[in-house]
This record gives C-alpha cells, sequence and structure tokens, in this order.
C-alpha cells in the first residue's frame, strides 16, 4: 500500500469513527430522550400519596363456592402494628439482609441491585431476580396494581424515591413490616407471627425470624406450614446470608440450625382451606397480591366438599394405618367440585390430593390397556394369566394365583399383575409412557414395572388423567376459579372456558368404559356400584398395603380417592377396594340423583357362545377384597 493509499484509509477511518460516535451519541441522546418522556408520563398518572401513613385494615378475600356459598376468608386480621424498637434486632436485620442488604446507602432504588438482576435475567432468558428496594416494594403494597408493565415499574421508582425523601429509613422499615404479605392470607408481621408461630413478634426467636423472612421471597413456595422442607431450606439461606454480612456469629448460626422450629397447627377444621390454598397461587396469577376486598367464585361444590370430607371422617380407620386421605373430584369440563388434602387441615395443612407423591399402583393399569386397545387389542381377546419372567423380575398377581386363558376385560377386572405386563411388552412401554403422558402423567420412565403403577403421582393428577374417561374423550386442564371481583362487584377476571382437546379415539374410549365399567359392577371396585348408574372405576393398591386407591367416575364427572399414611408405613390389608371404594360410594350416591342419568359409550362384546357366562362365573367368584 502507498504512503498516499494509506493516508486516504486512515481519513476514512477517522471520518468513519466520528460519524459512528456522533450517531452513538445521537441514538444515546434519543433514548435518554424517550426514557425521560417515558418516566414523565408514568410521574402523570402516579396515585396520591396523602393517605401513606393512615393505618388501614388488610384486605378481605372471600371465597365462595360454584353457587355463591361462603367458603373461607384470608386477610382481614386486624393485627397491632409492630414498632421497630420493640422487635428483637436480629428481625428487621434478616429482613434486609435478604430483601435489600443495601437498604441504608441508596435513596429508594439501588442501582447496583438492577445492574445486577438484568444480567442475570438476561442470562437466564426470564425472570429470575427483581432488583426491587424495601421502598419500591412497600410503594408497590400500598399504592399500585400488580401489572407487570413499564409505566408500573416506574410509577414503583419514582414513589420509592419520594417515600425516601418523605420519611426515616426506620419509619419505612416498620410501614413495610406492617403491610408486606407473608403468605396463608396474613398481611403484617404480626398477624404472620401469631398464625405461624402463636406468638407475638417481639417474641420470635432467631431461627424463627429467619423462616418468616424467608416466606417473603415466595409467600406460596416457602410458606412452612405447606411446604415445611421448602420454608427449612430458604431459612438457612436467610441465616448464611446474615452470617456473611457479619450480622450474627458462626455460633448463632449453628445455634439457630440445631435449634428446631415448631409451627403452630390452626384449630380451623373445615376441609375447604385445602381449596382455598391451592387456588391461591392461581389468584395471585391472575391479579397480583391482593390490595383491596375482593370475592373470589370458585368450582367448588359445598354440599359435595361437606360429604367427601364426612365420607372419609366416617371410613378411615387409624386402627388398621388408614390414617390420611385424599379425595378430588372434577367436573367434565375441569372445574374441581371438591378437594379434602388430610383428614384435618387443623392438624395438617399438607395438602396430600396437590402434593403428596405416592404410587398408583394398579389405578395406573387403565393407561396401559388404553394404549393396547390403540394398537388394535379388544376387550374380548384371550390372554393367558400365568407367571412371567422379565429377566431378573418375575411379577406376581395380588392372589398370588393364575387363572389361564383369560379375557383382557375379565384381567382388568381383576387387576390380574401378569395380563398388564404381558400387554405392556406386547405393544411397548414406551407407547404407554406416550399414552401416559397425553393424559397429564408426564415424565414416567419406560421400566419393566410401568405397567403395575410403582412410578409416584399425585391424587390431582391421576384423577385429572381419568377426566376424559367421563367427559368423551376431551382433556382439559383442572382449575377452581371461576371469576374474581372487588367487594363493589367490578370485575377483574373472569374463567375463559378450555377448548377441549380430543385425545381418546372412538374405539378406545368405548373399549376402556367397557372395561371399568365391569370392574365396578363385577370386579375389584364392587363397594363402589351405585344402583341405577352408569359407574366405572380403577382400585389400586401398592405393595404391603402403603397406598390404597380408587378412581371412579360417573358421566361428566370423576372422583378419586387416596388412602394411607403419611410415614408410607403398611396398612393392614386395606385394599383400593375397600375404604377407598367405600368413601367413594359414600359421597357419590346422593350426588348423582342431581346429575342427568347419563350413559357413558361402551363397547359390546361379539356373540360368542358360553363367553358371558364363562366371564360372570369367574368375576362371581372373586372376593371383594382382592386389588
Amino acid at each position: 500500500m502507498t504512503d498516499a493509499t494509506h493516508k486516504i484509509w486512515k481519513q476514512r477511518l477517522k471520518t468513519g469513527a466520528k460519524v459512528t460516535l456522533a450517531g452513538g451519541m445521537m441514538l444515546g441522546y434519543w433514548a435518554a430522550m424517550g426514557l425521560a418522556s417515558s418516566f414523565a408520563r408514568a410521574a402523570q398518572e402516579l396515585p396520591s400519596v396523602a393517605t401513606f401513613w393512615k393505618t388501614s385494615r388488610p384486605p378481605s378475600i372471600q371465597i365462595i363456592d360454584r353457587h355463591g356459598r361462603h367458603l373461607v376468608v384470608k386477610g382481614a386480621v386486624d393485627a397491632t402494628p409492630v414498632k421497630l424498637e420493640n422487635l428483637p434486632e436480629y428481625l428487621p436485620q434478616a429482613i434486609i439482609a435478604t430483601e435489600d442488604k443495601r437498604y441504608y446507602h441508596h435513596a429508594g432504588v439501588d442501582p447496583y441491585a438492577l445492574t445486577r438482576a438484568l444480567v442475570k435475567n438476561w442470562r437466564a432468558g426470564r425472570v429470575r431476580e427483581g432488583g426491587s428496594t424495601i421502598a419500591q416494594q412497600l410503594a408497590k403494597n400500598v399504592f399500585l396494581t400488580p401489572d407487570k408493565t413499564l409505566a408500573r415499574k416506574q410509577q414503583e421508582m419514582l414513589l420509592a424515591i419520594w417515600i425516601e425523601r418523605s420519611f426515616s429509613k426506620d419509619e419505612i422499615l416498620e410501614k413495610y413490616m406492617n403491610r408486606v404479605y407473608f403468605g396463608g392470607g396474613n398481611w403484617g408481621l404480626e398477624a404472620a407471627s401469631q398464625y405461624y408461630f402463636d406468638k407475638p413478634a417481639q417474641d420470635m426467636t432467631l431461627p424463627e425470624a429467619a423462616v418468616i423472612t424467608g416466606i417473603l421471597k415466595a409467600p406460596v413456595r416457602y410458606n412452612p406450614v405447606q411446604n415445611s422442607q421448602a420454608a427449612e431450606g430458604r431459612a438457612q439461606t436467610v441465616l448464611g446470608l446474615m452470617r456473611d454480612q457479619d450480622i450474627i456469629t458462626q455460633a448463632m448460626l449453628d445455634a439457630a440450625t440445631t435449634n428446631p422450629v415448631i409451627v403452630y397447627k390452626a384449630e380451623d377444621q373445615d376441609s375447604s382451606h385445602y381449596f382455598a390454598d391451592w387456588i391461591w397461587t392461581d389468584l395471585e396469577e391472575r391479579i397480583g397480591i391482593p390490595a383491596a376486598d375482593i370475592v373470589v367464585r370458585t368450582t367448588l361444590d359445598k354440599t359435595l366438599q361437606d360429604r367427601a370430607h364426612a365420607s372419609a371422617l366416617n371410613n378411615l380407620d387409624p386402627e388398621r394405618n388408614a390414617r390420611q386421605v385424599a379425595i378430588v373430584a372434577i367436573a367434565g369440563d375441569g372445574g374441581v367440585r371438591a378437594m379434602v388434602g388430610g383428614r384435618s387441615y387443623g392438624d395438617s395443612e399438607f395438602n396430600r390430593a396437590v402434593q403428596a407423591q405416592r404410587q398408583p399402583g394398579s389405578a395406573f393399569k387403565p393407561f396401559v390397556y388404553l394404549a393396547a386397545f390403540d394398537a388394535g387389542v379388544s376387550p374380548w381377546d384371550m390372554r393367558v394369566d400365568e407367571p412371567v419372567k422379565i429377566e431378573d423380575w418375575e411379577p406376581r398377581n395380588f392372589t398370588k394365583e393364575f387363572k389361564g386363558n383369560i379375557s383382557v376385560e375379565v384381567a382388568l377386572a381383576l387387576s390380574i399383575n401378569t395380563v398388564a405386563v404381558k400387554l405392556s411388552e406386547e405393544i411397548g412401554r414406551e407407547r404407554v409412557v406416550e399414552t401416559a403422558d397425553v393424559h397429564g402423567l408426564e415424565g414416567l420412565q419406560a421400566l419393566r414395572s410401568l405397567p403395575l403403577g410403582a412410578q409416584t403421582t399425585t391424587p390431582l393428577e391421576l384423577t385429572s388423567a381419568y377426566l376424559p374417561f367421563a367427559n368423551w374423550g376431551n382433556r382439559v386442564e383442572p382449575y377452581g376459579i371461576i371469576s374474581i371481583s372487588t367487594a363493589e362487584g367490578v370485575p377483574l377476571y373472569h374463567h375463559q372456558r378450555q377448548t377441549p382437546e380430543r385425545i381418546v379415539s372412538a374405539d378406545g374410549l368405548r373399549h376402556i368404559n367397557r372395561v371399568l365399567k365391569t370392574t365396578v359392577e363385577r370386579g375389584t371396585g364392587r363397594r363402589a356400584r351405585i344402583s341405577g348408574r352408569d359407574v366405572a372405576g380403577k382400585t389400586g393398591t401398592t405393595n404391603d398395603y402403603r397406598d390404597a386407591w380408587f378412581i371412579g367416575y360417573v358421566p361428566d364427572m370423576v372422583t378419586g380417592v387416596w388412602v394411607g399414611a403419611d410415614d408410607n408405613t403398611p396398612m393392614a390389608r386395606v385394599t383400593g377396594g375397600s375404604i377407598p371404594a367405600q368413601i367413594w360410594q359414600d359421597m357419590m350416591r346422593d350426588v348423582v340423583k342431581s346429575m342427568p342419568k347419563g350413559e357413558l359409550p361402551a363397547s359390546e362384546q361379539p356373540l360368542r357362545a358360553g363367553n358371558r357366562d364363562s366371564m360372570n362365573v369367574l368375576l362371581n367368584s372373586v372376593a371383594l377384597s382382592l386389588d
């Protein structure tokens, strides 16, 4: 390159750099102007701040059933506001350490925390961290709607700066502790302390302070009543942050870690609280944490709910270790009509209907048979009930006997294990996994024990998976909220009816209904029969009687019942065909009287000499105590 050419390119690069710099400066200028204009618009729409220091009670959330009958009221606990000087030092320090560690060094907005949150969220590809200060959270709780928009975020920042300029740090922190949401329908530190620990906030120990502070990050996930393990883990994180920031010593951390926290158990026995806890996450997703009185109309039917709980109490048998229960009833459109999460909400708020992971046993078999029907098998095809060996595994029947030649229909009605395993191997385990997955039983592995229900699920998931059998082959997601409105009747949310997804073929639906009706009429589910009604369903009993199930359905409604012990210890010969089927029958026999007398579509058996008579003889010889 000649000197002249070199000079030309050097001049061009200088000119290009100047143009680029000028263009960047111009873009930065207009971006800054746009941001300033956006903040100016947000400032014009700020709510009035005149009532900031006015004391007001927490919002009241009235939860009603589908007919408008009262179920539960959350919130509205008018607890005495806490005073900062009356609290143990470590309590506000725990909140600052976890929620806003530079609280005393910023003016309402923390640029460092915002930048850190932006970087983490960008790397994760989703929102993982918020970067909000205590003043911003307070502004959101006192003044703003839960809308996740740029304008609302800008208003939150402006209000936070105003709050910091108008009040002292101690006043802001005190107001925050009296207004923030601590889960379980509790607003404010005093109400939360009374609810979780049955004591004033000023008497909380360091471990209790860590638990209650941990709730703030995710009030549903870290609720110590509903999720004790998650709450304990989060409390350890809080204590670790306090140690890292030299708020507590290592000795204090060690003592707090080894000192167990006793969570208070409420006396309220109404089983509707299980359902109310379940819909709370959905409520927050729809409208955020309520800041004013609202009314939530739900899918629950109080009559069926009360009957379900009464049926459970009447049939549970602690002497046989049948100590706990979970019941879920779902209508054809997905609306949950009843949910019992345990024997007593007052004794345990752990919702077994939603949170308990249990093996379904033979209650999983309908998905094996449905996969087989889709592969061309029919209910009246014959299989041999005989010893089966897959590598070193030899599955046995419940009775430890073999019946030889047997129809597919009878095999399911009598819950024959060998035939279920044979069908799974015949059509391929992956096909069974795919069928279960389509019905909402996700993440199963194609293990050889798959057809015997050895992998865990929840009562809600299993009951929901049966729903297409009851509603003409359609899959819909279970839901609990119909509408949300203010106390004055202003609508905030209304459930949009789901578009049904047909997932069961016409032949598959007729075949599965046929064999599950036979299971109730002459098989292991005979205790669930209701005279004059089409009832279908399946029992399930796991090894050593650790779990007992009955999932039954009538046209347009499916109800699942699980019975067992929380510690997974064996029951005394409690099978799915005994206590669970009896609970199901007790709660459903009067309910169906108010429902249309429909029929489940079921296939008809081809005429073959003597085949129906032989099936009846075999079925009628089976004891009710079978799986």
